[in-house]
């Protein structure tokens, strides 16, 4: 179903360009009669949505698109990580200062079409849902990597922020405080 969909997206997209880049352009300076490659333009516009739409809906019916499709999850990093003040049975010995992970993530055109079509027929909207968890998995990496530059054993009171930054592409900061423990509680 997921390749059936990328040949739609990809028929809607190579179609959407071709008629307003090459299409408009043409049409507005030529004769007004449409010529053969407008019209394949046009017809894979449709088409595509046609094909993205209804690949949707067949996934809904059975079930698809209520998350079983997202890959299991990866396994923790070595650096403990966690949004409490305290690590339960260790100490912080010392504070080593704010760390943070940034980055912004979008998703192509043909997904955010598919994501589209989600939204008129219901169900949870998978191509954001993938999207959101690379952002997030990027974002608590490099703020690891930042941690681990200090030389820190933990990063606690971890927090993800995000926002919008242009129609459909995300901003994902995670932060939190990057500290050093003790090898028991006192």
């Amino acid at each position: 179903m997921k390749v059936i969909r990328l040949i739609g997206s990809l028929a809607f997209v190579l179609g959407l360009f071709t008629a307003v880049f090459a299409g408009i352009p043409w049409y507005l300076s030529q004769d007004p009669i449409l010529p053969l490659w407008l019209k394949i333009a046009v017809y894979g516009i449709m088409g595509g949505i046609l094909v993205i739409l209804l690949t949707v809906a067949a996934e809904r019916q059975k079930g698809g698109a209520l998350g079983g499709e997202l890959p299991p999850e990866e396994p923790q990093p070595q650096m403990l990580v966690q949004n409490s003040a305290e690590v339960p049975g260790r100490e912080v010995t010392e504070t080593l200062g704010l760390v943070r992970g940034h980055t912004i993530f979008a998703i192509w055109l043909g997904r955010d079409i598919s994501a589209l079509m989600r939204l008129v027929l219901g169900g949870e909207l998978i191509e954001y849902t993938q999207m959101m968890g690379r952002a997030r998995k990027v974002a608590t990496d490099r703020m690891i990597a930042q941690a681990e530059e200090l030389g820190a054993d933990a990063v606690i009171n971890v927090r993800f922020v995000t926002t919008s930054v242009v129609g459909t592409a995300a901003e994902l900061l995670a932060y939190g405080t990057a500290v050093k423990l003790s090898n028991s509680a006192t």
